[in-house]
């Protein structure tokens, strides 16, 4: 009876299987959400063709981009457990600090933050 049960443990762990969400945006205000069932102890790596069949896009594309799990970056031989959501990161385009910069420039320092003349004959930041 108990070889019986262990067989039967044996069988549902070569079975068992993991859901994780799986998230991509492709451009801005686009945002791919996708449900995808994989292996128990599947790493990320083995689980880059099913993830990149379920959202529709090349392997080789989604091989070059950044992964993450719950928004923080993490090697590619992570093991997923159920529940997890794995995030694929663009390079970002424009410097964020650069972009801050030139948002700078247009709007001028007249009603910046703390750049802004609080009271008449005050200096600016004050």
């Amino acid at each position: 009876m108990s070889e019986d049960l262990g067989a039967e443990a044996a069988g549902n762990a070569a079975t068992a299987s993991i859901l994780v969400e799986v998230v991509y945006s492709p451009g801005p205000r686009l945002v791919h959400h996708q449900s995808v069932q994989l292996p128990a102890g599947c790493e990320l790596a083995q689980a880059l063709p099913a993830i990149a069949q379920a959202l529709g896009i090349s392997l080789a594309m989604l091989t070059a981009l950044e992964v993450g799990v719950w928004g923080l970056r993490c090697p590619k031989n992570q093991v997923l457990v159920t529940g997890e959501r794995v995030e694929f990161y663009r390079p970002l385009r424009v410097d964020p600090k650069v972009a801050r910069r030139e948002r700078f420039v247009r709007q001028g320092a007249k009603a910046a933050g703390l750049f802004a003349k609080k009271r008449p004959g005050a200096k600016a930041g004050y």
